[in-house]
């Protein structure tokens, strides 16, 4: 299911993932200046490099490299698919956890989701680049906080497609299984990294946003997950 919408209305405006969704938006208009050699050397220069990164990982041009990476994209689907998932499951993330706690989560995730696909690999000498494996930590941090949460969006059926819902831990648990039995199928594969997705850090990400979740829901308490989605039935109603 391609989702659309959630009923999971936010206490606050989410303002960290609308600024976050900016900056991604504004280096992919800078990307598209760029040739496809210099857009490629940029990759190179500016991101992880999973051999290059493996030869001096306590570097601070590692670290670099593991910040600006996840502000790269490899072209329009992959920023439009990664900016539709943050738009529609971070605000609540970002919600319930806080703006520090949101923000700590998703560069740790980010983190985690390269070393990831890095120890898969570590000679590769292709670039890591894009926000997915950061993204991933927030649908594994929403996976904890909103599982039983309707999500509603497009069922590809064929040449057909419907509109339905579903709850999140149904969307993002499938979600999640695709990318492990990907993942496994692309260890392989000729390819390197299942033809240009890095699967290891999408499931990297994931579980780093479920493990970080579950210890900052000690630091921020949350009501229990059926309270959780009781109170936001009834702020879906009161906006309706």
């Amino acid at each position: 299911m391609i989702p659309l919408s959630d009923a999971n209305p936010t206490r606050r405006m989410p303002i960290l993932t609308y600024v976050l969704i900016a900056i991604n938006i504004m280096v992919f208009l800078w990307e598209m200046t760029l040739g496809e050699r210099a857009l490629q050397n940029a990759f190179l220069d500016l991101s992880v490099v999973p051999s290059k990164f493996s030869a001096n990982p306590a570097s601070l041009e590692s670290m670099l490299d593991l910040l600006r990476s996840m502000f790269f994209h490899g072209g329009f689907e992959h920023i439009a698919g990664n900016m539709l998932y943050l738009w529609l499951f971070g605000d609540n993330v970002e919600d319930r956890l806080g703006k520090i706690g949101y923000l700590f989560l998703y560069f740790a995730s980010g983190a985690a989701a390269a070393l990831a696909q890095i120890m898969i690999d570590p000679n590769s000498e292709i670039p890591l680049v894009g926000a997915s494996g950061a993204i991933a930590g927030v649908l594994g941090s929403y996976l904890i906080l909103f599982p039983g949460i309707k999500v509603r969006g497009v069922m590809p059926l064929g040449r057909m497609a419907s509109m339905t819902e579903m709850p999140a831990w149904v969307v993002l648990g499938f979600w999640f299984v695709l990318q492990l039995v990907n993942g496994i199928g692309s260890l392989g594969a000729n390819a390197q990294y299942g033809g240009g997705v890095a699967f290891f850090a999408h499931i990297g990400g994931f579980v780093m946003g479920m493990i970080l979740t579950v210890l900052l829901m000690q630091i921020v308490p949350q009501p229990p997950a059926e309270v959780r989605k009781e109170i936001a039935y009834q702020r879906a109603g009161a906006i309706r």
